[in-house]
């Protein structure tokens, strides 16, 4: 595993070394849901996995347990703090500091995008461009998984949840964190053909979806 230092930097690199030890320390809230994102994105050993705003790698550890997992791996982060606390990965996988806005990954040259937890953070100019690159760098039978959060399915999170966190959202600004948010019309609009999603409600309250190119 290596981080490349010549990768372009994004202004939004904005984890201290502090913050990147902070989210270390909630990970068990998304292991639930990163677990089900690397279930459903089912690389292949000789498939290019490419993992959006991997932090500190924890679901690119998740993949590596795998006993098919791929030969071949990137992570990717704005963070240059998060990345130094990333542990050893597998011969082979490396990790990029960079910007998921622009991408340095060639046209169609990934067969698997992951994303967890990045675009529910973002405001919805922001989102376009990261959804619009992951559309560019797919092959054409490639697939992403994107994980945000959500609100639990069936009568009570409709009916009660969700007005909830529409006027809790309200108040708080885009990039908060805490606002839940359904990716599914903004990968359509992105020319990405939601599949399959799976709502996980151990630890944080997640949606994964799974997604194909049109």
């Amino acid at each position: 595993m290596s981080v490349d230092p010549d990768a372009p930097l994004s202004t939004s690199g904005w984890a201290s070394p502090l913050t990147a030890r902070l989210y270390d320390r909630q990970l068990a809230f998304e292991r639930s849901a990163l677990g089900v994102a690397v279930d459903l994105a089912a690389p292949g050993p000789d498939e290019l996995v490419l993992d959006l705003a991997t932090g500190t790698g924890a679901l690119l550890r998740r993949l590596a347990q795998r006993a098919d997992r791929p030969r071949r791996a990137i992570g990717i982060d704005a963070s240059g703090a998060m990345l130094r606390r990333a542990r050893p990965l597998p011969d082979g996988w490396r990790l990029i500091n960079g910007d998921a806005r622009r991408l340095p990954i060639d046209d169609g040259s990934v067969d698997v995008v992951t994303c967890a937890y990045l675009l529910h953070l973002l405001d919805p100019a922001a989102r376009r461009a990261v959804l619009g690159e992951i559309t560019r760098v797919l092959t054409p039978r490639g697939r992403v998984v994107v994980v945000t959060l959500g609100i639990p399915d069936g009568l009570v999170g409709r009916s009660l949840l969700a007005p909830m966190q529409r006027a809790l959202c309200r108040g708080l600004s885009a990039g908060s964190g805490w606002c839940a948010l359904d990716p599914e019309p903004e990968l359509a609009a992105a020319g990405l053909a939601p599949r399959r999603r799976r709502v996980c409600t151990r630890g944080y309250t997640s949606l994964c979806v799974l997604a194909e190119p049109v």
